[in-house]
């Protein structure tokens, strides 16, 4: 799901929205669920740099879900870049960097995406189980994983655990099952050698993006990923 802009930019009539990160998946019920109160709380969050380190090193589990889905939007928006990434501990431990990433959001805004997501089932869990599980014939499928790089982590990891090159095998196999189901999917992915010999079955386009992730402007770069489907 991530930020889940393509479903929000093709305003499907209902749609299943899921990603593996609980804290993401907590937040968009809780906006869907009730975007006042998720309002109310993020207003109630002290700007600052101080006060951004404090929120932070709160323990999500140990808040209300209003004040849960709160910490989270306040942090994705005053963090640097935007990027969500945790520790080994699944601690978030983006810097502070108030600029660059957008103000907090309306309460217009939080009600509009609340109609949007109201069309929607939000799960969490692994693409490969519930994927599987749900998708039938005539079925769209968009999918943006994590890029499995090296086995290390780098700094736009997304969680403890990296999506390393055996999940890439999963999706592969997935995209298999997918077809057989006559369902039609899209992946959007980096553009590497052993991706495009994993997906060579499939149609492939490449694009060209531009890199957001770097502490100066001056070293992002344009880059080429791939899209890779089976719709003619």
């Amino acid at each position: 799901m991530g930020s889940a802009c393509l479903f929000f930019s093709l305003n499907p009539s209902t749609a299943l929205l899921s990603d593996l990160n609980e804290e993401l998946v907590h937040t968009f019920c809780m906006v869907r669920d009730g975007p006042k109160q998720v309002y109310k709380a993020l207003m109630s969050l002290p700007l600052g740099k101080v006060s951004y380190y404090q929120v932070r090193g709160k323990n999500p589990n140990n808040l209300s879900p209003v004040n849960r889905a709160a910490r989270f939007i306040y942090l994705n928006r005053f963090c640097f870049n935007g990027i969500y990434r945790t520790n080994l501990k699944g601690e978030f431990n983006v810097p502070y960097a108030p600029t660059g990433t957008g103000g907090l959001p309306t309460l217009e805004f939080l009600q509009s995406i609340a109609t949007q997501l109201k069309r929607s089932t939000i799960s969490c869990g692994d693409f490969e189980k519930i994927l599987l599980k749900e998708v039938r014939k005539n079925d769209f499928v968009y999918m943006d994983p994590p890029y499995a790089v090296s086995t290390r982590r780098v700094f736009r990891e997304y969680g403890p655990q990296p999506f390393g090159f055996d999940d890439v095998n999963r999706l592969v196999r997935l995209l298999d099952e997918m077809d057989r189901r006559k369902a039609k999917f899209v992946v959007s992915y980096a553009l590497t050698n052993e991706v495009l010999r994993a997906f060579h079955r499939w149609d492939i386009k490449r694009i060209v993006t531009h890199r957001n992730v770097s502490g100066f402007a001056e070293h992002r770069r344009k880059a080429v990923e791939i899209l890779v489907s089976n719709i003619a």
